[in-house]
């Protein structure tokens, strides 16, 4: 197969999935497997690589998302057990007590602590950090947990333009300069963004508000969630709650997310520690520790599943180099006359093609690709390139192709197409305006 007909199979393959998420057709993780596995079939069938070679690709696929599956379980399963232990309970009664039926408040307050927690640019952190200390509040205050991620994601979108974040690095690598140099022509427009996220969290409560959440709120939540938790009875909760140890489940927690964000292991070890010493300490015995686990493992396996299927998909497509060819395919569409324009056109299509593209793929293999087309028109690289940082992060955990978004829909218990139906039009707005404050800013210049 030609590099032509190699793109056209890589735009079909994602436009198949997120149809198939979208229609809620079939769970995602075989969504992932089935069209990944017709795709590889093709490549096979057509001579462009041998069984063998397919084999590699979702072997590399698939490593590369492992630890995010493992992470994944481990971290339900810690969370799960505090929660059983009742520390999650306590710390909802105290927040309630401060915010009351302030349900703009929440909102705003899940803004920060998403911003707080993304200072490492780690986008598993922020989501462990912030879903399992809030999910419990929108819960009780009826609010909807689409509303909570979509909140965090705008939150963690701006965060991620510091120099040590992931796109900002690989852009400045592939322009040759360095990250802070990057990071401080990009400054002006991340301040903007850290106003309209907030304002985000603002708004959104505000439209939580009228829906009529609050604390003493007869709203019934539609059942957008993926059956990842039972309600437990009072019974239950009454009979694994560990009043007494409250503290030590707290000073357990924060030691766990100071490791999490300084410690250089991985970190599916750290809740890996997390879950050993909290079974032993809050349920002894064998039998008890084996009901615990047993009543979380359900969750934890179906989004590492996913996951794991996630990676066969990117295996196939970034491995192949498919990604690339469809990214060359996609800058020859940009006409002539509007070559100039180049930065806008990028920075208006980043977040449709944030869901297509992978990190990655999106920085070493298209930006290179719009860099040279830039070029011939006269386009500043550092303009394309910020274009692409900024417009491109607003969408990061929104996107089917980043495997910590499946992550933040686990954790959040919601459809990863509610997720992508709720936010998608208020994040690719957010990024529109981000741009025309770069214009106005002097940050992109045409």
């Amino acid at each position: 197969m030609n590099e032509t007909m190699l793109a056209l199979l890589g735009f079909a393959t994602i436009i198949m999935i997120i149809v198939l998420l979208l229609k809620n057709v079939t769970v995602p993780a075989l969504a992932f497997i089935g069209v990944s596995s017709v795709s590889a079939l093709i490549l096979v069938l057509t001579g462009t690589f041998t069984v063998s070679e397919v084999g590699d690709f979702i072997k590399k696929g698939v490593s590369g998302v492992h630890s995010t599956a493992a992470l994944f379980i481990f971290s339900v399963l810690f969370f799960g057990i505090m929660t059983d232990a009742g520390m999650f309970d306590r710390i909802i009664d105290a927040l309630m007590k401060k915010v009351g039926h302030n349900v703009v408040g929440v909102a705003v307050m899940t803004c920060i602590i998403a911003m707080i927690g993304h200072l490492d640019g780690g986008g598993a952190s922020t989501f462990l950090i912030t879903i399992p200390a809030m999910l419990p509040v929108y819960k009780k205050l009826k609010m909807r947990p689409t509303t909570l991620l979509l909140i965090i994601v705008t939150s963690m979108g701006v965060m991620n333009l510091l120099p040590w974040g992931g796109p900002t690095m690989r852009a400045a690598s592939v322009l040759g300069i360095d990250a802070n140099i990057l990071w401080m022509r990009i400054l002006p427009m991340q301040l903007v963004g850290i106003v309209i996220a907030l304002f985000t969290a603002f708004f959104w409560g505000m439209v939580e508000k009228k829906r009529g959440a609050g604390i003493d709120s007869d709203l019934v939540i539609e059942d957008d969630s993926m059956g990842l938790e039972d309600t437990p009875t009072a019974e239950q909760k009454a009979e694994l709650a560990r009043p007494k140890l409250f503290a030590f489940n707290i000073l357990l927690t924060l030691f766990i997310i100071v490791c999490l964000i300084f410690l250089p292991v991985p970190a599916y070890f750290t809740f890996m520690f997390g879950c050993v010493v909290s079974l032993l300490v809050n349920y002894s015995g064998a039998k008890l520790q084996n009901k615990i686990i047993k009543s979380h493992a359900g969750p934890a396996l179906m989004m590492a599943s996913t996951i794991l299927a996630a990676g066969v998909f990117l295996g196939v497509l970034e491995e192949s180099e498919i990604m690339n060819h469809m990214a060359t395919i996609l800058a020859q569409f940009i006409p002539q006359s509007m070559g100039h324009f180049l930065p806008l056109i990028i920075g208006v299509l980043s977040v449709p093609l944030t869901l297509m593209f992978c990190t990655d793929s999106y920085f070493y293999g298209v930006l290179p690709v719009l860099i040279s087309v830039g070029n011939s028109f006269g386009v500043d690289p550092i303009h394309t390139a910020i274009a692409m940082v900024v417009c491109r992060n607003c969408a990061t955990y929104i996107s089917p192709v980043v495997p910590a978004t499946f992550l933040g829909v686990g954790l959040a218990g919601v459809q990863i197409k509610d997720h992508i139906k709720h936010s998608f039009m208020w994040v690719w707005g957010v990024s529109l305006v981000c741009m025309v404050a770069g214009l106005i800013l002097g940050v992109l210049v045409i």
